[in-house]
């Protein structure tokens, strides 16, 4: 059927144009709903229900006038569908018994499939469980690990465990109340880290402390150890230049050197700040664990340097010294090792705050000492902590430059303390030669000093020319040029020969020549001790030798070098004229013994009628005064020396006879007088000529005498006892027979002569013609001396 032609006709048949759009979407099968709404919306729904059943009516129209034009084939159709029917009747009859059959059938696939599916289901829940159950195993087990590496001290590995719960887990964590309560704990565990990190770093920083001393001590115990063997070395290499010098021979020697790493001598562990330091590191504040380090030392180091008011410094200053020696060889491994936890310039900084107050205290403390042994003690020890820290790398010119400026502090002290050894050894002397029975005594005494006079091994027993005194006080002397040397070395300057030889001549000189000097210008002391005294000095003076030797060579000067005769010390000069003094000295002490039998004014009868034909006993005294000191002297002294103390001796005596002729308690004196006092000189000049020729003096000094030492006395007494002493006026006389007077001496002594009128000269005839002659020769040379004066 044609639809097409339908509606045209309709449209011929006059339908409005309304009628014609609805009934072209009713036929469309369109939607009428927006058209309702609209009618609604218009108010018009009358005209659409109008419209709606004249369609219907022409619907039914057509719907009839269709049958009719296709009845049969309707009828047909009617029977193919009945036919069709009973067919479907069939067919459904068969679908109902088939489908019947397939539900009892599929009921249970379907029973099956509803459990297959319940299983699937299952089986993902359980999947999705198992898996968040292993995600939460292994935190879990991160967890655990971490607690026990927590309860083990394994601080590293526990962060490293909370780092990787927290990067890798965390947010991966499906049970939320587990992933709470492990966030929370995190920084937790950190803090608490860092904590104990921080708790077992100062618990290190307390035994680094404690330990330091002991650091300290076995780094400077090392650093004497290597001086030692230095010394050894040196002194072997010494000895052996001396022995090629000297062509005794090649000798072979050899350097050992002994490489000794630092680090395994000194051992002492850093590990609990290397954990510290990494761990700070890991947990992002290595910077505040930097500042927290320095902090702390630098309070330590301050407590460090503070002076312990409990005990003297001399007691203290090898546990003080060791503290900071330690601290810093302790700060120096860190700096080494701990990769950037310190910088060099916090180092330098806290070794200049060292050193300011290390120099004040030394400086300080240097000047209420007082002992040199104390001293040197303590300059030692600093010496050894200058060696070990320079090793190193720190500068330490600065404390060495102490030593150097306590020096002479030092060595007043030294030189005091010999002083008075040297006084206890010259006091103590008994002023005897010293015998030595053996020759190990002379090689310790003689040898050991350079005293012999001789190359020649003596006979033993032997008796040396000096007394114990010498000896001692060269032990004195070596002994204070080893405590010299000792604090000289291992200063700043290498170069201390000449501080040693000037320290050395300065105690020669002001110590051990002024105590010998003293003795024997002291009151009391006897004639043989000074004579002892004054044989010791040349002796004293023969060790200086030695003693610059001796010096040199613990000073590593090769000894060769101070052999020169411009090298020698001023001291030997010195000794010399002390040598000259002492002789004078003992010239002076027996001038005052003889002075006690000397008393000529009170001896002599100065206007005696008569001569004695004996001696005066005073001259008997002097006399026997005068053998006693030869004889002291001969056993003592060297010729030379004896020849000094007899001529003074007696030219002593004879200033003592022109000294009384002069007194002023002698108004006058006659000829009897003089007659007496010749025959005491002459027995006096005739001790002296066998005393010089007995001692040997004449073979030494063969043109002179000891009676020449009486030419004055002399002089005089044949001036007064000449019949014609007015030749004294004559100038060729006098030059002649008289030289030795003094001319305003003979005219006061000539002014007092006075001669006898009676019993003197034998006959009256005789005496009065020989007084007359010589007092007019008298009155002669009064007047000439008189005029001239």
């Amino acid at each position: 059927m044609d639809s097409k032609p339908k509606k045209r006709g309709a449209m011929e048949n006059g339908d409005t144009g309304e009628d014609s759009v609805l009934a072209t979407l009713i036929g469309n099968g369109d939607d009428l709903g927006p058209l309702v709404r609209h009618a609604f919306e218009m108010g018009r729904p009358e005209a659409l229900v109008h419209q709606l059943k004249h369609i219907l009516k022409k619907k039914e129209a057509e719907i009839e006038e269709l049958c009719k034009t296709h009845y049969e084939e309707f009828i047909l159709a009617v029977d193919e569908l009945r036919g069709v029917l009973v067919d479907a009747e069939g067919l459904k009859s068969d679908l109902s018994s088939d489908n019947f059959k397939l539900q009892e059938v599929g009921s249970a696939l379907l029973v099956k499939l509803e459990e297959l599916l319940e299983s699937f289901s299952i089986k993902k829940n359980v999947s999705e469980a198992i898996n968040m159950s292993k995600i939460c195993i292994e935190v879990l087990e991160l967890c655990v690990k971490c607690n026990t590496h927590l309860s083990e001290g394994q601080f590293f590995l526990a962060l490293k465990t909370v780092d990787l719960i927290d990067t890798n887990y965390l947010q991966n964590i499906p049970v939320n109340a587990i992933k709470i309560m492990i966030g929370k704990n995190i920084p937790i565990i950190k803090a608490h880290i860092e904590k104990k990190v921080t708790a077992d770093f100062n618990e290190w920083l307390l035994h680094i402390r404690s330990s330091a001393k002991d650091i300290g001590q076995t780094a400077i115990g090392h650093a004497a150890s290597v001086r030692q063997r230095d010394e050894e070395m040196l002194e072997r290499q010494r000895k052996a230049e001396e022995l090629n010098v000297s062509g005794l021979g090649d000798v072979v020697y050899s350097l050992d050197v002994e490489e000794v790493d630092e680090d395994s001598v000194l051992k002492f562990d850093l590990t609990p700040l290397y954990r510290a330091s990494h761990i700070h590191s890991c947990l992002g504040i290595q910077e505040q664990f930097r500042r927290y380090y320095y902090k702390n030392r630098l309070l330590q180091l301050n407590s460090d340097l503070q002076i312990s008011s409990s005990q003297p410094f001399v007691e203290s200053y090898q546990t003080y010294l060791a503290q900071i020696a330690g601290y810093f060889i302790v700060e120096d491994r860190v700096l080494r090792t701990s990769g950037g936890l310190l910088s060099a310039d916090q180092v330098e900084t806290m070794w200049e705050t060292t050193v300011a107050k290390v120099v004040s205290v030394l400086e300080e403390q240097f000047s209420h000492m007082d002992s040199a042994t104390h001293l040197l003690l303590v300059k030692d020890y600093i010496a050894l902590l200058g060696v070990t820290l320079r090793q190193y790398g720190y500068e330490v010119s600065s404390i060495l430059e102490v030593l150097d400026n306590s020096r002479d502090k030092y060595h007043e002290l030294l030189f005091e303390e010999c002083r008075q050894q040297i006084s206890n050894a010259v006091s103590n002397d008994s002023y005897n030669k010293m015998v030595m029975k053996k020759d190990s005594d002379y090689e310790n005494i003689v040898l050991a000093f350079h005293l012999q006079t001789s190359d020649v091994m003596p006979a033993f027993p032997y008796i040396a020319p000096f007394s114990s005194m010498v000896p001692d006080c060269c032990r004195i002397v070596r002994s204070f040029i080893k405590s010299s040397v000792d604090y000289l070395s291992f200063g700043v300057n290498s170069n201390f020969y000449d501080a040693a030889r000037k320290y050395l001549d300065k105690l020669l000189i002001d110590v051990l020549n002024e105590v010998v000097v003293t003795m024997f210008q002291s009151d009391g002391i006897a004639v043989s001790q000074a004579m002892q005294i004054a044989e010791n000095i040349p002796f004293l003076e023969r060790s200086c030798d030695f003693f610059l030797q001796h010096a040199a060579h613990l000073c590593g000067i090769p000894v060769r070098s101070v052999e020169r005769p411009q090298a020698s010390l001023t001291a030997k000069e010195v000794f010399k004229t002390s040598r000259h003094a002492a002789y004078l000295a003992v010239v002076n002490l027996v001038n005052s013994k003889l002075d006690e039998f000397l008393a000529l004014t009170e001896n002599i009868n100065w206007t005696a009628e008569e001569i004695s034909e004996n001696n005066s006993e005073y001259m008997n005294e002097v006399v026997f005064c005068l053998d006693t000191v030869f004889s002291t002297a001969l056993q003592i002294l060297p010729l030379d020396a004896l020849y000094t103390v007899g001529c003074g001796a007696l030219e002593h005596i004879s200033n003592s006879i022109v000294a009384a002729f002069l007194s002023d308690s002698v108004k006058r004196f006659n000829a009897n007088a003089v007659m007496v006092i010749n025959q005491d000189l002459q027995k006096l000049e005739s001790f002296a000529d066998e005393r010089f020729h007995s001692t040997g003096l004449s073979e030494v000094y063969e043109e002179g005498s000891f009676r020449s030492s009486l030419i004055e006395a002399r002089q005089l007494i044949n001036l007064l006892s000449s019949s014609q002493p007015e030749n004294f006026a004559d100038l060729v006389i006098r030059e002649k027979s008289y030289n030795a007077l003094d001319r305003k001496k003979v005219a006061s002594i000539v002014e007092k002569f006075k001669d006898s009128a009676d019993g003197i000269f034998g006959s009256l005839s005789t005496r009065n013609t020989k007084t007359s002659s010589r007092k007019k020769s008298m009155d002669m040379l009064k007047k000439r001396l008189k005029d001239f004066n």
